[in-house]
């Protein structure tokens, strides 16, 4: 008995020495940064946490369109929407002078178009028009605070939608997670805690072809890794401050294991590229310390 103790502290020192040396190289990419960094990894198979500043609501912007998503295929699961069912586009619900890729394909409107597609776009590339679309058929963002309430996920919440956040700067940081809720929640989902198994490939499967944001998490990867991720990042104010610039992903590794990692940059003065560094460079000393 003694043997198997003392080879348990062994391992749990060896660990806790590895994570003492990542938690250095985190702090040597943000040392001496304006801004706010919330970090959280979490180990899938292994159980390993690390976390700075992952009890900081931060604002999410368009990361929480994973959760619209999820809170959408939990409707489909009960019946209540089908992917397949044709959603009418208009001059109304095409957002102008905002991202959106959906508003671009069909300028003028006047065309229906099934679920999935909208989906797809408000996931995969951030579509600010589908983002709305999407809570209009909820019922607004109420419901998906209900849906990740009743899973468990803690110190999430969403208020709003695009629209809102695009007339009011500080409308963001109404919508809020921490970066342990959002490793939580990915957990949840990897998990089939969430949604059907179906539902689960499905958005697992849209969020491996996100193109937005590749000089953030995936940028110093190597190539064709497996990330299933969603980006969000608010731009810049009139005062030069960046409210959000994140990223949250499910990361496969090359022995088949995952983990959720995610990087939420908030209440920045640095420029968007260092901001997209931090984060890249963060995901990049994470992978190594899961790959060796």
């Amino acid at each position: 008995m003694k043997k198997i103790s003392l080879f348990f502290l062994l391992i749990s020192a060896f660990f806790c020495a590895q994570q003492s040396v990542l938690d250095k190289k985190i702090n040597s990419i943000i040392k001496g940064k304006k801004a706010t960094v919330g970090i959280s990894v979490l180990g899938f198979e292994n159980g390993f946490k690390y976390s700075k500043n992952a009890e900081k609501k931060l604002p999410m912007q368009s990361v929480f369109k994973f959760h619209i998503a999820a809170a959408i295929l939990d409707y489909v699961d009960k019946g209540k929407l089908s992917l397949d069912q044709k959603v009418l586009l208009t001059k109304d619900n095409l957002m102008q002078k905002t991202w959106s890729p959906l508003r671009d394909k069909y300028p003028d409107g006047g065309v229906e178009v099934p679920l999935s597609e909208i989906l797809e776009m408000t996931v995969a590339q951030s579509d600010n028009s589908g983002c709305d679309i999407l809570l209009g058929l909820l019922g607004g963002p109420k419901t998906v605070q209900q849906f990740f309430d009743s899973k468990g996920v803690k110190n999430f919440q969403i208020i709003s939608g695009e629209a809102e956040m695009h007339k009011d700067w500080n409308v963001q940081y109404k919508n809020y997670s921490t970066a342990n809720a959002a490793t939580d929640a990915l957990k949840k989902f990897y998990d089939g805690k969430l949604l059907s198994e179906k539902s689960t490939d499905y958005l697992m499967k849209v969020m491996l072809s996100t193109s937005t944001g590749k000089n953030k998490l995936i940028e110093q990867l190597p190539k064709n890794t497996p990330v299933a991720r969603k980006t969000g990042a608010s731009g810049k104010n009139n005062d030069g401050l960046t409210g959000a610039e994140n990223e949250i992903a499910v990361v496969t590794l090359p022995n088949g294991r995952h983990y959720a990692i995610a990087v939420f940059v908030s209440n920045s003065t640095e420029s968007s590229d260092v901001n997209c560094k931090m984060i890249s460079d963060i995901s990049k000393v994470v992978w190594d310390y899961f790959n060796k």
